[in-house]
This record gives structure tokens, C-alpha cells and sequence, in this order.
């Protein structure tokens, strides 16, 4: 780089050699001397435009910085975002453990005509209660108490719509019973086609009728649509999962106030490559398509269903992880539940599945919050459905027992809505 004084006593030598006269030379007029001022200004000058301009370009970079940061919270997928203590302070809910407490549980299932009786354990034998006396805490901040009638307010003209396997089966009951808590006359409480609660079908909605509110429940143990083999397809594929297309219920999932979704339990080779379900994209088979692979995919397509269908001025999307099981053998035979609470996570909690979802939620222009769950239950060995379901023949390791662990996710719900997501379902 060239100093300032080098360019100035450069410019006197090569006017000397050109024959020209030097600055101060009574040949040179008053109109050249001005403009050689003005074009080769002095060197206290040149700093202060070097100054302005580094001045400049670090505010620039510092705002890029700032508009990047603000972007990525409010305007794309959130993970943590968004969650507060009672002290309405930032706080990651899902960093925390399990402590006693007397004052739960916070219902009775025996009492909640909406609780499946396989999660009831107490009604089908269980005869430990110690289980159920636990609440989440978080690290670092405390999550605000649940009250069943604040939340049936709150929650007043609204549409709560649950989607997924049966594990958002079992979320979706719990939501129900935490709030039949706090309702006056349970006759007023219904499923709206007089259906009793299933393993199998498609579509539950219960009707709180004093609040206008309804809780729905969608099965869609993958998200995406699951179809015959198509023609040209070999022998051993007997179904399709069109990891490009919605499932062909989707478009009844819209115009809720609250969306949760959750998936990953049936994205395995025993439910898929077993039964000779593989993976189809368009007209193409994707026969040697990972499943970690596809479920990306899948993920993709949910995304980008949510960007464009999803009206997010009203809507609040929520998406839970993966939930550990506890087997004790591979061949998920042997289930061996705990009276207490592990003092370890266990169980599958580093599923691929989790960093899959995040990364994708990340990447969305869409403000959708993860419910990271899936280390909260990595510690409850104490609190599966085991030789407890119905019939009692059936082990469970998977499932959890009600009231239980779903609660908890249940509680960060409403503490999220009821901290900062009411102005979005405000009527």
C-alpha cells in the first residue's frame, strides 16, 4: 500500500520530469493550483475519509448481525424461543429433572370418561403410587402452576388440534383431563360424534360446550400420505409413503388456534420395510432410500405445508420430539418398570430422529416451537403402562401411564401459551 507522503512527493517528480512547473511556481496559475488542492488533498484528511469509512462499514456489519439474530428468533423455527420462567425471564424448560411433590397427580384417570383404559394403571392393577407424585422442574427458572379454569378461559372459542401417532394420542387425553378439572358440569363435556376413544380411528374431537372449545385428535402416525404399491412396483412393496405429499387429511388441520404435532415412533424397519411399506417420491420409487433419509424428507414436506397453509397470525405451531421407551431386550420383550425415576436418562434418548427435526425446524421462515421432551422422559423408568395396559397380557415400555409423564409436556404447553402466546388466540 502506498503512504500519503509517497504519493504526494511522487506526483513533484514526474511534473519535474514532464517540464512542467512545480506547486508555488509563479508559471503556475491560480485555477491549477486549486484543482491540485482539490485532488490531492492532504494526508490528515485522507485518515479521517479512511476512518469514516471503516466507522461505516463496522456499523453495517453489526447491524447485518443484529437483523440476523432478531430474524432467526421471531421469524424462523424456534426451538426454545419463546419459553419463560414465572419471572417472565428466557428460560430452556427442557434442561431440568424430576422432583416429588405431593400435590400431584393432577387428575384422576378413573375420573376422566376420555382416558383410555389401557394408560389407567391404577384401575387395571398398578398398585404403587409413587409414580405419580413427580413434576418437572427446570434448572433455572420456574415454569408457572397449571390451573385448569385459567386455562379453559384462556383457551374460550378456540380449536386445540392434536396430530399424530399414539403417543399424541395419549397427549391429546391428557390435555383433556387436565382441563375437565376445571369444568362445572362434566355432562357438558363430549366426543362430537359419539365415539368412544379408539386405538384405530382416525378422528376424536372432544366439545367443551360452556367454552366453545374444541380438542381434536388426527392419526397420522407418519404425516405424510400412505398409499397402495403402484404398478410397476416390485413384489415385495406392498405400500408407499409419499414423502412429497401431505397426508389426505391434512386439510383438516387447518384453521386451528393450536397445531402440535409428533412423529418418529413408526419410522422403523419393523413398521415399514417389514410389512413391505417403502418410500416414493413423485412417480419414482425410492427403494434404497435410508429411513433417516426419508423421514428428512417427510419433514421437509410438513415444513413447507406449514408455511403456505398454516395462517401463523392465528396459529400456534407446536412439534413434540421423540419419546424414549425402556425395554430391557431388543426385541422389546421384556419391560421391567422402575418404582422411581432413573437417576440416569435411559432408553433411546439420542434418537437421530430429534437432530433431524431440529435441523429442519430451523431452517423454516415459520415460527413453529419444538416441545424437546424427549431427554424428560429418558428418566422415567418409573412411569410406563408395563403389565398394566388392557388387556394386561400386552407388555409396554413405549406407552406411558395417565396421569403421567404426557402431563408434564401438557404443562409446558399451557405455560408457554398462557406467558406469551394468548395475543395470537385473543378473539
Amino acid at each position: 500500500m502506498v503512504s500519503a507522503s509517497a504519493s504526494r512527493s511522487g506526483s513533484g517528480r514526474v511534473a519535474q520530469r514532464g517540464g512542467g512547473a512545480v506547486p508555488g511556481s509563479p508559471r503556475v496559475s491560480a485555477a491549477a493550483a486549486a484543482q491540485r488542492r482539490w485532488w490531492a488533498p492532504s494526508g490528515p484528511s485522507l485518515e479521517r475519509v479512511a476512518l469514516a469509512l471503516f466507522l461505516a462499514s463496522v456499523a453495517l456489519a453489526l447491524s447485518c448481525a443484529l437483523y440476523l439474530y432478531v430474524f432467526r428468533y421471531l421469524g424462523r423455527g424456534q426451538a426454545v424461543a419463546g419459553f419463560v420462567g414465572e419471572d417472565l425471564e428466557a428460560c430452556d424448560v427442557f434442561d431440568g429433572g424430576w422432583v416429588p411433590d405431593a400435590s400431584y397427580p393432577l387428575y384422576n384417570s378413573s375420573e376422566c370418561p376420555f382416558a383410555e383404559k389401557g394408560f389407567n394403571c391404577l384401575a387395571n392393577g398398578r398398585e404403587d403410587t409413587g409414580y405419580l407424585k413427580w413434576r418437572w422442574k427446570p434448572r433455572h427458572c420456574d415454569v408457572p402452576r397449571f390451573t385448569a379454569r385459567a386455562a379453559l378461559e384462556q383457551l374460550r372459542g378456540k380449536r386445540v388440534v392434536f396430530v399424530g401417532d399414539s403417543m399424541s394420542r395419549t397427549q391429546w387425553e391428557s390435555f383433556i383431563c387436565m382441563l375437565m378439572t376445571g369444568v362445572d358440569d362434566p355432562k357438558t363435556v363430549y366426543e362430537v360424534n359419539g365415539n368412544e376413544i379408539s386405538k384405530t380411528i382416525r378422528f376424536l374431537g372432544v366439545r367443551f360446550a360452556s367454552f366453545d372449545l374444541t380438542v381434536e385428535f388426527f392419526r397420522s402416525v407418519f404425516l405424510v400420505q400412505q398409499r397402495p404399491a403402484p404398478r410397476h412396483a416390485p413384489k415385495r412393496v406392498k405400500s408407499t409413503l409419499r414423502l412429497d405429499k401431505m397426508d389426505n387429511i391434512s386439510r383438516k388441520w387447518v384453521n386451528a388456534d393450536v397445531l402440535i404435532f409428533n412423529t418418529g415412533h413408526w419410522w422403523t424397519p419393523t413398521k415399514l420395510f417389514n410389512t413391505g411399506c417403502y418410500f416414493q417420491a413423485g412417480r419414482a420409487l425410492k427403494l434404497g432410500t435410508t429411513i433417516d433419509a426419508a423421514f428428512r424428507m417427510a419433514l421437509q414436506t410438513w415444513a413447507s405445508w406449514v408455511e403456505k397453509r398454516v395462517d401463523l397470525n392465528r396459529t400456534h405451531v407446536f412439534f413434540r420430539t421423540y419419546e424414549p421407551s425402556h425395554w430391557s431386550d431388543l426385541n422389546q420383550t421384556i419391560c421391567e418398570v422402575t418404582e422411581k425415576p432413573s437417576s440416569e436418562a435411559k432408553g433411546n434418548d439420542k434418537s437421530e430422529l430429534g437432530d433431524i427435526l431440529a435441523d429442519v425446524v430451523s431452517s423454516m421462515n415459520a415460527p413453529v416451537t419444538v416441545l424437546n421432551v424427549t431427554l424428560m422422559g429418558a428418566f422415567r423408568t418409573d412411569a410406563h403402562v408395563g403389565a398394566w395396559s388392557y388387556p394386561p397380557t400386552i407388555l409396554d415400555c413405549s406407552h406411558w401411564c395417565l396421569p403421567g409423564v404426557p402431563d408434564a409436556w401438557n404443562e409446558l404447553v399451557f405455560s408457554y401459551l398462557s406467558t406469551n402466546g394468548w395475543r395470537k388466540t385473543a378473539g
